[in-house]
């Protein structure tokens, strides 16, 4: 298991391909190279805020929106409290991302296998790209040898600089992103005595998922056997698992491996939790 709080996670500035100030708190990391790799980061949208043109990646995202307004298309936005399911290989933007937009993010390697380009491979990729060309609204542009002018989408270059290898992205599986608006669910009581989900959705044939789990004060919560890396994010309240006392803005990372983990709810405690893809 791992834990990690926002208020000693690991700073940076990402997105150098992109325009604006993307700020983020690095909260869990997977393993490179893995299929299942992947990133869970809280950002906020600095002074200016940050743009992005329609493009798409080669992995799956989701997004859960904390405070704010985050307008993902021309036209279409999600409200404070949505979660949005981002499928690889299906396109989205323009963004244009106020100042103070906070969001969980979590991108990790989708169905197809893909994986998941950490934030150091990609920084590093985009430093060389910077040495023969340069980033502007979302696009890398260089000269060749001859002085024909190139353009490429920013991720699509960096990828390619990073990985050696020409991205390729597989058949789209969805048609578009899937908004879901959790106030409109139910909450479902579980075996534990003042414990209820949110099961918002599951996507793939690898059973990707994403929901919430409510604790009363004073529930204690048993997270079970589970068939993939969950990831647990606290969005208000305390727990306390151990001899310790975590609140929000804390990520676990429980594996197959970790067997039954308690959490005891030291007041009313909401939990957003993912459940990576099964490989």
């Amino acid at each position: 298991m791992k834990i990690s709080e926002k208020a000693t996670a690991e700073s940076g500035v990402v997105g150098t391909m992109r325009e604006g100030v993307l700020a983020q708190k690095f909260l869990l990391t997977g393993k490179d190279g893995s299929p299942n790799n992947y990133l869970l980061n809280v950002g906020r949208t600095g002074a200016g805020g940050w743009t992005a043109p329609r493009h798409r990646h080669n992995f799956d995202q989701i997004r859960y929106v904390l405070k704010g307004n985050y307008p993902y298309a021309k036209g279409k936005s999600m409200p404070e409290g949505w979660v949005g399911y981002f499928p690889e290989s299906v396109h989205y933007g323009p963004q244009d991302r106020p100042e103070g937009l906070e969001m969980v993010v979590c991108q990790f390697g989708g169905a197809s296998g893909h994986g998941f380009l950490s934030v150091e491979e990609r920084e590093a990729a985009n430093s060389e790209l910077a040495k023969i060309g340069e980033f502007k609204d979302g696009i890398f542009t260089y000269y060749d040898e001859n002085g024909k002018r190139h353009n490429q989408d920013g991720f699509e270059a960096c990828f390619e600089k990073a990985m050696g290898r020409k991205l390729t992205y597989s058949r789209p599986r969805y048609d578009d992103l899937v908004m879901m608006n959790p106030f409109n669910y139910e909450w479902i009581p579980t075996e534990d005595s003042g414990v209820f989900r949110k099961d918002l959705g599951s996507f793939t044939e690898r059973s990707a998922s994403v929901g919430f789990i409510h604790l009363e004060a004073d529930a204690i919560y048993h997270d079970r056997r589970r068939d993939s890396i969950e990831l647990l994010f606290i969005s208000k309240g305390r727990v306390e698992l151990g001899d310790l006392e975590y609140g929000p803005h804390t990520a676990f990372e429980l594996d197959p491996d970790d067997g039954c983990v308690r959490f005891a709810a030291r007041e009313e405690t909401e939990f957003f939790r993912i459940n990576l893809p099964k490989f």
